[in-house]
C-alpha cells in the first residue's frame, strides 16, 4: 500500500517518535491529520518545532486518546492509521498504574472500535520491546513469551492482545509494531541517552545513572519511522506483530561510556540509587531479532550507533533544544 494521497491519522503525533513519523509521511505526500493531546496552552508539543512548511500541510487534532468521542471524530475519513499514543515512563508507572490502563489499554481500545466502525484499510497498533521483558533466548524473536516486568509493559502487552483480538474477531486489518529502544532528536529527558547528553552538555562531570549493567538493542529514530513505513506498504504482514531491531546490543555502561568519551572525556558515571528499578522490574537484556520485517520488506537499519549519537548530540547542543531539559533533576 503506497500512502501518497492518503488520508492517515498519527495519534501521539505531538510525541517522539510520532513527530518524525509525521514529519516523513509529509514529505512522503500524505495528507496527515495529527492527534495531539488537548491542553489550555494549545502547544502541540514536537509538532511545534516542525518546520512551518511543513506544519502548514498538517491537520491537527487536539483531543484524549482516552475519550471515545474524540476518537470517533479523529478516525472520520481516515484511511490509514498510526497509533502511537501512550503512557511510556517506566518509573511513573509504578506510581500512577491507573493513568497506564486508561490510556495504553483503553485508549487502544478506543482507537479499535473507532476503526472498526469507520472500515480503515490499515492499522499500525506500536508496541515496544518491554513487552518480553528479560530476554530468555536472543535474538528475541516475535515468539518470544511476553512478560509484563512494569506496570507499563503489562498495559502493552493488554494493548497488545486487544489489538489481535480485533483482527481474529472482526478482521480489522491491523498490525502490531514493535519497535525496540528508540532514541534521538526529541526524546524526553526520562531516556537514557538525553539524560546523558544533556548532562554533559550542561557542563556536569559526575553523570548520574540508575543500573548499568542491563543491555538494550538501541535503533535511530528515522530507522523506526522507516520500519514503520515499510510495515505500512507491506499487506502480507496484516495479522502480525513485526520487530524493529538493529540486532545487536551494547550495556547502558558501555553507552554511557560511549557518551562521554565524544563529549567530556573527565566525566564520571554515578550510580544513584533513587534511579534503580524494583529488581524484579529491570529488564536486563534486550536484544532484538530483526528477521521478519526483513523477510517481508527491505528495511534495514540506516544509522549505525555512533551516527545516530553524534546526530543527537548536535541536536541537543544548539541551545533552544538543551534549555528544555531539566538537567539538575531526575526525569521520572
Amino acid at each position: 500500500m503506497s500512502l501518497r494521497n492518503k488520508k492517515v491519522l498519527v495519534t501521539g503525533a505531538d510525541g517522539f517518535i510520532g513527530s518524525h513519523l509525521v514529519e516523513k509521511l509529509v514529505s512522503d505526500g500524505a495528507n496527515v491529520r495529527a492527534f495531539v493531546y488537548y491542553n489550555s496552552f494549545n502547544s502541540w508539543g514536537w509538532l511545534d518545532s516542525l518546520p512551518k512548511e511543513t506544519l502548514k500541510k498538517v491537520e491537527i487534532f487536539s483531543g484524549d486518546i482516552r475519550d471515545p468521542n474524540a476518537v470517533h471524530h479523529a478516525v472520520k475519513e481516515v484511511q490509514v492509521i498510526f497509533h502511537l499514543a501512550a503512557l511510556i515512563a517506566i518509573p511513573y508507572s509504578y506510581y500512577s498504574p491507573d493513568s497506564y490502563v486508561d490510556t495504553n489499554i483503553k485508549g487502544t481500545l478506543n482507537i479499535l472500535q473507532a476503526s472498526k466502525n469507520n472500515n480503515v484499510e490499515r492499522l499500525l497498533v506500536t508496541s515496544t520491546s518491554e513487552v518480553y521483558g528479560t530476554a530468555k533466548f536472543v535474538p528475541i524473536t516475535e515468539e518470544h513469551p511476553k512478560q509484563g516486568q512494569s506496570p507499563y509493559s503489562a498495559t502493552k502487552i493488554g494493548a497488545d492482545f486487544l489489538a489481535d483480538s480485533f483482527y481474529r474477531s472482526f478482521n480489522l486489518p491491523i498490525t502490531i509494531v514493535r519497535p525496540f529502544n528508540t532514541y534521538g532528536p526529541r526524546q524526553s529527558a526520562r531516556a537514557v541517552i538525553p539524560t546523558v547528553i544533556s548532562q554533559l552538555l550542561a557542563g556536569y562531570t559526575e553523570i548520574k545513572l540508575g543500573a548499568l549493567h542491563p543491555t538494550r538493542d538501541l535503533l535511530f529514530v528515522k530507522d523506526t519511522v522507516a520500519g514503520f513505513l515499510a510495515i505500512a506498504n507491506s499487506d502480507v504482514l496484516i495479522g502480525h506483530e513485526v520487530n524493529i531491531a538493529t540486532e545487536s546490543e551494547i550495556s547502558i555502561e558501555d553507552l554511557a561510556k560511549k557518551i562521554i568519551k565524544k563529549i567530556n572525556p573527565d566525566a564520571k558515571i554515578i550510580s544513584d540509587v533513587t534511579r534503580l528499578r524494583p529488581e524484579k522490574s529491570e529488564v536486563e537484556r534486550l536484544f532484538g531479532s530483526n528477521a521478519k520485517i526483513q523477510e517481508y520488506t527491505s528495511w534495514k537499519p540506516e544509522y549505525t550507533l555512533d551516527q545516530g549519537l553524534n546526530e543527537t548530540i548536535d541536536w541537543l547542543a544548539q541551545k533552544e533544544n538543551l534549555e528544555k531539559y531539566k538537567t539538575n533533576i531526575y526525569n521520572v
